[in-house]
């Protein structure tokens, strides 16, 4: 199992999620348990696993089950309450750049919407 983590293709790497992040308006990068989070307004809109090397992303709750239509095996709600609310696991090593792109920048819409 871990021969086959080290060998899998990343299709998204850390610096590239990161540059993509940072391209937001106000987002700044923080420390978050064993994580970084990404944040925009003090509010958390993606999450980044190193180890895992998957991104956590708060979605709502419609716009979830669009982008976990794409495929449920690399883009899935938590398997919690947590991923009722919208937080949505993305496995960074099966997604191409323009994914993600996409999705964070969702994430990023929905924390910085005037409510």
């Amino acid at each position: 199992m871990e021969t086959l983590r080290k060998t899998a293709q990343i299709m998204i790497d850390e610096a590239t999620l990161r540059e993509i992040v940072l391209s937001f308006p106000d987002a700044v990068e923080q420390p978050h348990f064993e994580k970084t989070s990404f944040r925009a307004k003090k509010k958390i809109f993606a999450t980044y696993s190193k180890h895992e090397h998957r991104a956590c992303l708060k979605l709502s709750v419609s716009d979830q089950s669009l982008f976990c239509a794409f495929n449920k095996a690399i883009i899935y709600p938590l398997p919690n309450k947590w991923g009722q609310q919208g937080w949505t696991l993305f496995e960074l090593t099966k997604l191409e750049k323009e994914m993600i792109e996409a999705a964070l920048e969702t994430a990023f819409k929905e924390v910085t919407k005037k409510k």
